[in-house]
């Protein structure tokens, strides 16, 4: 019988795949921002304080939710964030150039989340890793590249250059191209973002592991299969999660 065929496919399940994303769950994203950004403003004559950081951090976010939801374009999310900014502080500058600059630095360091190094040094003989990143192909590709962690992953995903930014399942379709004798059950999504990386896991069928550090208030209308508050604890849940599927 077809429930019959569907025990014996997924008898003896492993997970073989993991979708890990890159900013705030590889790489600390907001403490590169931090640099980048008071460099750019520096050098634009913008005076940087803690609260005028925190509220580009808040503008900036609600700007990458607006292109998660295909309100907006990324060209959009890049420029208005700062036009949004400046415009607020009631300060004439030059969102382009200011863009620019901060994309630059932004690019060129990196820092590594508490136990990501390791993690990734863990998983790699074990398992098969894609990086499956929302970001701008430049700035992604020169942290990747001074983190060094490139050598980890068997392909590495940026939305830009793949044309559909996560939830959008057809980001998900693109990076399961990718995977030889892809199957679904075998997969599992880590990501910071409930938002984007949770949602669009689920969406796309796989299960997801929420990486949760700091505690951040769940959403009943997106739910992760797994959560977890360190990397360190990611290996034994695969683990258990392949145990479970035997």
């Amino acid at each position: 019988s077809f429930v019959c065929r569907i025990g014996a496919a997924e008898r003896n399940v492993m997970i073989r795949n993991l979708l890990l994303d890159l900013d705030d769950t590889i790489l600390d994203f907001h403490r590169a921002e931090k640099i980048a950004l008071t460099r750019a403003l520096t050098e634009a004559g913008v005076e940087v304080t803690d609260a005028r950081l925190a509220r580009y951090s808040e503008i900036n976010d609600s700007r990458w939710r607006l292109l998660e939801e295909k309100k907006i374009t990324r060209p959009e999310v890049l420029f208005s964030r700062f036009e949004i900014f400046f415009s607020e502080l009631g300060i004439c500058a030059d969102a382009h150039a200011v863009q620019k600059a901060y994309e630059h630095y932004l690019s060129i360091g990196h820092f590594f989340m508490p136990g990501a190094e390791e993690l990734l040094k863990t998983l790699y003989p074990r398992y098969r890793l894609y990086l499956a990143s929302n970001g701008t192909a430049s700035v992604q590709a020169g942290r990747i590249a001074s983190a060094g962690i490139a050598k980890y992953f068997k392909a590495m995903c940026i939305s830009e250059q793949i044309g559909a930014d996560k939830p959008d399942p057809a980001f998900f379709e693109a990076v399961f191209s990718k995977i030889p004798d892809f199957r679904r059950e075998e997969t599992l999504m880590l990501g910071d973002s409930l938002t984007s990386d949770i949602r669009g896991g689920r969406n796309a069928g796989i299960r997801t592991v929420w990486y949760n550090p700091k505690h951040k208030p769940r959403r009943d209308d997106i739910l992760p299969n797994y959560e977890i508050e360190s990397l360190e604890d990611f290996p034994a849940l695969i683990e258990k999660i392949s145990e479970e599927d035997k």
